[in-house]
């Protein structure tokens, strides 16, 4: 499923997985440290969220999951998004869905 992309007030929200869970937040995580070298300097985990925030590309962003929304990409600085940012995120997005594509058509094909 291709990537859902919102715009807020100037800064762009990728939409990873609407019903993906823990286990697909994980898969996404693990993809992003072993594909892109992405390390996650802080990470937030509360009961219903986990928050990982990273670098790519110079570019602070965050890695967003909620047991209600799913699994989102946006930039740290939602208030004051660069173009870069947006940008950043919209490239991680597309690397995630050929990869995800990738892994589901495997897991029904076994």
């Amino acid at each position: 499923m291709p990537p859902l992309f919102q715009t807020h007030d100037g800064f762009t929200e990728a939409i990873i997985d609407e019903d993906g869970g823990l286990k697909r937040f994980y898969e996404v995580a693990n993809l992003l440290s072993s594909e892109l070298n992405i390390r996650f300097d802080q990470k937030l985990d509360d009961i219903e969220t986990l928050t990982w925030d990273f670098r790519f590309k110079g570019q602070p962003l965050s890695l967003y999951y909620n047991i209600y929304t799913g699994i989102c990409l946006y930039p740290q600085s939602t208030t004051q998004a660069a173009k870069r940012n947006n940008q950043a995120v919209a490239e991680i997005a597309h690397f995630l869905e050929s990869k995800l594509q990738i892994h589901a058509s495997r897991k029904f094909m076994s």
